[in-house]
Protein backbone atom coordinates (compact mmCIF):
# COMPACT_ATOMS: atom_id res chain seq x y z
CA UNK A 1 0.00 0.00 0.00
CA UNK A 2 1.46 3.37 -1.05
CA UNK A 3 1.41 5.93 1.80
CA UNK A 4 -0.81 8.95 1.23
CA UNK A 5 0.97 12.26 0.73
CA UNK A 6 -0.16 15.71 1.77
CA UNK A 7 -0.53 18.40 -0.90
CA UNK A 8 2.58 20.50 -1.49
CA UNK A 9 0.99 23.50 0.23
CA UNK A 10 0.79 21.49 3.47
CA UNK A 11 4.36 20.18 3.39
CA UNK A 12 6.57 21.51 6.16
CA UNK A 13 3.68 22.80 8.25
CA UNK A 14 3.33 21.88 11.90
CA UNK A 15 0.66 19.24 12.42
CA UNK A 16 -1.25 21.54 14.78
CA UNK A 17 -1.73 24.07 11.97
CA UNK A 18 -3.28 21.42 9.74
CA UNK A 19 -5.55 19.85 12.35
CA UNK A 20 -6.43 23.21 13.87
CA UNK A 21 -7.77 24.36 10.49
CA UNK A 22 -10.27 21.48 10.20
CA UNK A 23 -13.76 22.72 11.04
CA UNK A 24 -15.72 19.44 10.84
CA UNK A 25 -15.05 15.75 11.40
CA UNK A 26 -13.83 13.47 8.61
CA UNK A 27 -16.28 11.44 6.52
CA UNK A 28 -14.93 8.14 7.83
CA UNK A 29 -15.84 5.43 10.27
CA UNK A 30 -15.00 6.51 13.84
CA UNK A 31 -11.50 5.43 14.82
CA UNK A 32 -8.68 6.80 16.98
CA UNK A 33 -5.16 6.42 15.57
CA UNK A 34 -2.00 6.66 17.66
CA UNK A 35 -1.59 7.68 21.28
CA UNK A 36 -3.27 10.35 23.41
CA UNK A 37 -0.47 12.90 22.79
CA UNK A 38 0.50 11.80 19.28
CA UNK A 39 -2.45 10.84 17.14
CA UNK A 40 -5.68 11.82 15.42
CA UNK A 41 -9.35 10.86 15.12
CA UNK A 42 -11.36 9.70 12.14
CA UNK A 43 -15.13 10.09 12.05
CA UNK A 44 -15.35 12.41 15.05
CA UNK A 45 -18.79 13.57 16.18
CA UNK A 46 -19.74 16.83 17.83
CA UNK A 47 -21.20 17.10 21.31
CA UNK A 48 -24.31 19.27 20.89
CA UNK A 49 -23.69 22.73 22.30
CA UNK A 50 -26.54 22.32 24.78
CA UNK A 51 -28.42 19.30 26.05
CA UNK A 52 -30.88 18.57 28.84
CA UNK A 53 -28.07 18.14 31.38
CA UNK A 54 -25.00 19.83 29.87
CA UNK A 55 -23.57 22.84 28.11
CA UNK A 56 -20.36 22.92 26.08
CA UNK A 57 -18.15 25.86 27.01
CA UNK A 58 -15.76 28.08 25.02
CA UNK A 59 -17.47 27.28 21.73
CA UNK A 60 -15.09 29.51 19.76
CA UNK A 61 -12.40 26.87 20.24
CA UNK A 62 -14.45 24.26 18.33
CA UNK A 63 -13.20 21.56 20.69
CA UNK A 64 -16.51 19.90 21.55
CA UNK A 65 -15.73 16.91 19.29
CA UNK A 66 -14.85 13.33 20.15
CA UNK A 67 -15.13 9.67 19.35
CA UNK A 68 -18.80 8.63 19.68
CA UNK A 69 -17.90 6.74 22.85
CA UNK A 70 -16.65 9.97 24.45
CA UNK A 71 -19.76 11.92 23.45
CA UNK A 72 -21.92 9.15 24.91
CA UNK A 73 -19.86 9.12 28.10
CA UNK A 74 -20.19 12.88 28.59
CA UNK A 75 -23.95 12.84 28.12
CA UNK A 76 -24.28 9.82 30.42
CA UNK A 77 -22.19 11.44 33.17
CA UNK A 78 -24.11 14.71 32.93
CA UNK A 79 -27.37 12.81 33.41
CA UNK A 80 -25.92 11.09 36.47
CA UNK A 81 -24.83 14.45 37.86
CA UNK A 82 -28.38 15.75 37.40
CA UNK A 83 -29.80 12.76 39.28
CA UNK A 84 -27.37 13.55 42.12
CA UNK A 85 -28.80 17.04 42.52
CA UNK A 86 -26.67 19.15 40.19
CA UNK A 87 -28.23 20.84 37.16
CA UNK A 88 -25.80 18.86 35.04
CA UNK A 89 -22.27 19.62 33.82
CA UNK A 90 -20.30 22.30 32.07
CA UNK A 91 -18.05 20.59 29.52
CA UNK A 92 -14.71 22.10 28.59
CA UNK A 93 -12.25 20.97 25.93
CA UNK A 94 -12.71 17.59 24.32
CA UNK A 95 -10.96 17.35 20.93
CA UNK A 96 -10.72 19.19 17.65
CA UNK A 97 -12.97 17.90 14.83
CA UNK A 98 -10.26 15.52 13.60
CA UNK A 99 -8.29 15.31 16.81
CA UNK A 100 -4.57 15.79 16.38
CA UNK A 101 -2.29 18.35 18.00
CA UNK A 102 -4.04 21.53 19.15
CA UNK A 103 -3.15 25.08 18.22
CA UNK A 104 -2.85 25.96 21.93
CA UNK A 105 -3.05 24.33 25.31
CA UNK A 106 -3.14 20.56 25.62
CA UNK A 107 -0.53 18.15 24.36
CA UNK A 108 -3.03 15.31 24.77
CA UNK A 109 -6.74 15.31 23.72
CA UNK A 110 -5.61 14.10 20.27
CA UNK A 111 -7.64 10.88 19.94
CA UNK A 112 -11.13 12.12 20.79
CA UNK A 113 -10.99 10.18 24.05
CA UNK A 114 -10.21 13.01 26.54
CA UNK A 115 -12.61 15.53 28.07
CA UNK A 116 -12.30 18.32 30.63
CA UNK A 117 -15.31 18.57 32.96
CA UNK A 118 -15.73 21.67 35.09
CA UNK A 119 -15.68 21.08 38.84
CA UNK A 120 -18.11 23.95 39.38
CA UNK A 121 -21.75 22.84 39.61
CA UNK A 122 -23.62 24.69 36.83
CA UNK A 123 -25.87 27.39 38.30
CA UNK A 124 -27.99 27.18 35.11
CA UNK A 125 -27.98 25.54 31.69
CA UNK A 126 -29.17 28.40 29.50
CA UNK A 127 -25.93 30.34 29.14
CA UNK A 128 -25.57 32.42 25.99
CA UNK A 129 -22.64 31.88 23.66
CA UNK A 130 -21.05 35.05 25.02
CA UNK A 131 -21.50 33.88 28.61
CA UNK A 132 -19.85 30.58 27.77
CA UNK A 133 -16.83 32.46 26.47
CA UNK A 134 -16.42 34.66 29.52
CA UNK A 135 -17.76 32.80 32.56
CA UNK A 136 -14.87 31.85 34.83
CA UNK A 137 -14.67 28.38 36.31
CA UNK A 138 -14.16 28.16 40.07
CA UNK A 139 -10.91 26.81 41.49
CA UNK A 140 -11.32 24.14 44.13
CA UNK A 141 -7.79 24.20 45.49
CA UNK A 142 -6.12 25.72 48.53
CA UNK A 143 -2.42 25.98 49.44
CA UNK A 144 -1.27 25.51 45.86
CA UNK A 145 -3.25 22.29 45.49
CA UNK A 146 -2.35 20.61 48.78
CA UNK A 147 -5.94 20.90 50.02
CA UNK A 148 -9.43 21.52 48.70
CA UNK A 149 -11.11 24.82 49.50
CA UNK A 150 -14.63 25.62 50.67
CA UNK A 151 -16.01 25.19 47.14
CA UNK A 152 -15.40 21.45 47.32
CA UNK A 153 -18.40 19.43 48.47
CA UNK A 154 -19.56 15.86 48.52
CA UNK A 155 -21.08 16.63 45.12
CA UNK A 156 -17.69 16.76 43.39
CA UNK A 157 -16.72 13.55 45.15
CA UNK A 158 -19.80 11.74 43.84
CA UNK A 159 -19.48 13.05 40.27
CA UNK A 160 -15.85 11.92 40.15
CA UNK A 161 -16.79 8.57 41.66
CA UNK A 162 -19.47 8.08 39.01
CA UNK A 163 -16.97 8.94 36.27
CA UNK A 164 -14.23 6.68 37.61
CA UNK A 165 -16.67 3.80 38.11
CA UNK A 166 -17.55 3.81 34.40
CA UNK A 167 -15.76 0.89 32.69
CA UNK A 168 -14.99 3.09 29.67
CA UNK A 169 -12.71 5.31 31.77
CA UNK A 170 -8.98 4.58 31.94
CA UNK A 171 -7.98 7.37 34.33
CA UNK A 172 -8.93 10.80 35.64
CA UNK A 173 -6.52 13.64 36.41
CA UNK A 174 -7.14 16.09 39.25
CA UNK A 175 -5.07 18.18 41.67
CA UNK A 176 -3.41 16.22 44.53
CA UNK A 177 -5.40 17.73 47.40
CA UNK A 178 -8.67 16.58 45.85
CA UNK A 179 -7.44 13.00 45.55
CA UNK A 180 -6.32 13.03 49.19
CA UNK A 181 -9.68 14.44 50.28
CA UNK A 182 -11.57 11.74 48.39
CA UNK A 183 -9.34 9.11 49.98
CA UNK A 184 -10.27 10.47 53.43
CA UNK A 185 -13.99 10.69 52.70
CA UNK A 186 -14.66 7.41 50.90
CA UNK A 187 -16.03 4.80 53.31
CA UNK A 188 -17.37 2.29 50.77
CA UNK A 189 -15.78 0.48 47.85
CA UNK A 190 -12.44 2.13 47.08
CA UNK A 191 -11.64 0.43 43.78
CA UNK A 192 -12.59 3.49 41.75
CA UNK A 193 -9.95 5.61 43.50
CA UNK A 194 -7.24 3.80 41.54
CA UNK A 195 -8.28 5.67 38.39
CA UNK A 196 -8.05 9.08 40.07
CA UNK A 197 -4.52 10.31 39.43
CA UNK A 198 -2.92 13.45 40.95
CA UNK A 199 -1.52 15.89 38.45
CA UNK A 200 -0.52 19.55 38.26
CA UNK A 201 -3.26 22.05 37.53
CA UNK A 202 -6.68 20.43 37.17
CA UNK A 203 -8.24 22.45 39.97
CA UNK A 204 -10.85 24.17 37.78
CA UNK A 205 -11.77 20.95 35.99
CA UNK A 206 -11.05 17.26 36.03
CA UNK A 207 -9.69 15.50 32.95
CA UNK A 208 -11.32 12.22 31.96
CA UNK A 209 -9.43 9.84 29.67
CA UNK A 210 -11.26 6.90 28.12
CA UNK A 211 -9.56 3.66 27.20
CA UNK A 212 -9.23 2.76 23.54
CA UNK A 213 -12.59 1.45 22.28
CA UNK A 214 -12.86 -2.28 21.60
CA UNK A 215 -11.64 -3.19 18.14
CA UNK A 216 -9.68 0.06 17.64
CA UNK A 217 -6.53 -1.61 16.37
CA UNK A 218 -4.74 1.66 15.63
CA UNK A 219 -5.25 3.08 19.12
CA UNK A 220 -2.49 2.88 21.76
CA UNK A 221 -3.66 2.64 25.39
CA UNK A 222 -1.75 4.30 28.19
CA UNK A 223 -0.23 1.89 30.69
CA UNK A 224 -2.77 1.08 33.45
CA UNK A 225 -2.44 2.81 36.83
CA UNK A 226 -0.41 0.96 39.48
CA UNK A 227 -2.29 -1.50 41.73
CA UNK A 228 -4.03 -0.16 44.83
CA UNK A 229 -6.05 2.97 45.51
CA UNK A 230 -3.14 5.38 44.95
CA UNK A 231 -3.85 7.30 48.15
CA UNK A 232 -0.33 7.03 49.55
CA UNK A 233 1.09 8.38 46.29
CA UNK A 234 -1.31 11.34 46.40
CA UNK A 235 -0.25 12.06 49.97
CA UNK A 236 3.36 12.19 48.77
CA UNK A 237 2.38 14.79 46.19
CA UNK A 238 0.80 16.87 48.95
CA UNK A 239 3.88 16.53 51.17
CA UNK A 240 6.06 17.78 48.32
CA UNK A 241 3.76 20.76 47.76
CA UNK A 242 3.89 21.73 51.43
CA UNK A 243 7.62 21.03 51.79
CA UNK A 244 9.20 21.14 48.34
CA UNK A 245 12.37 19.06 48.05
CA UNK A 246 15.53 21.03 47.45
CA UNK A 247 16.42 21.13 43.76
CA UNK A 248 19.47 19.14 42.75
CA UNK A 249 22.49 21.32 41.94
CA UNK A 250 22.81 21.82 38.21
CA UNK A 251 25.89 20.54 36.45
CA UNK A 252 27.43 23.67 34.86
CA UNK A 253 28.81 21.50 32.06
CA UNK A 254 25.51 19.83 31.27
CA UNK A 255 23.99 20.83 27.92
CA UNK A 256 20.93 23.01 28.06
CA UNK A 257 17.72 21.01 27.62
CA UNK A 258 16.30 21.33 24.16
CA UNK A 259 12.82 22.83 23.90
CA UNK A 260 10.11 20.42 22.79
CA UNK A 261 9.65 20.71 19.08
CA UNK A 262 6.22 20.82 17.50
CA UNK A 263 4.86 17.64 15.97
CA UNK A 264 4.89 17.21 12.22
CA UNK A 265 2.79 14.80 10.18
CA UNK A 266 5.79 12.47 10.06
CA UNK A 267 5.45 12.06 13.84
CA UNK A 268 1.83 10.89 13.61
CA UNK A 269 0.41 7.57 12.42
CA UNK A 270 0.18 7.26 8.63
CA UNK A 271 -3.63 7.11 8.83
CA UNK A 272 -3.68 10.75 10.00
CA UNK A 273 -2.88 11.93 6.47
CA UNK A 274 -6.03 10.21 5.27
CA UNK A 275 -7.99 11.77 8.15
CA UNK A 276 -6.93 15.24 6.97
CA UNK A 277 -7.62 14.49 3.31
CA UNK A 278 -11.09 13.03 3.90
CA UNK A 279 -14.09 15.23 3.08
Amino acid sequence: MVPLALPAMAQGKEAKQLFGAARVGSAQQPAPFGSYAKGCMAGGVQLPQTGPTWQAMRLSRNRNWGHPQLVNFVTDLSAKAARMGWNGLYVGDMSQPRGGPMLSGHRSHQLGLDADIWLMPPPRLNLTINERENLSATSMRRANGAYVNSGWTRGQHEVLKAAASDPRVARIFIFPGAKVQMCKDETGNRDWLRKIRPWWGHHYHFHVRLACPGGAAGCVNQAPPPPGDGCAEAQEWVANILNPPKPKPRDPNAPKPKPKRELTMADLPQQCVGVLQSQ
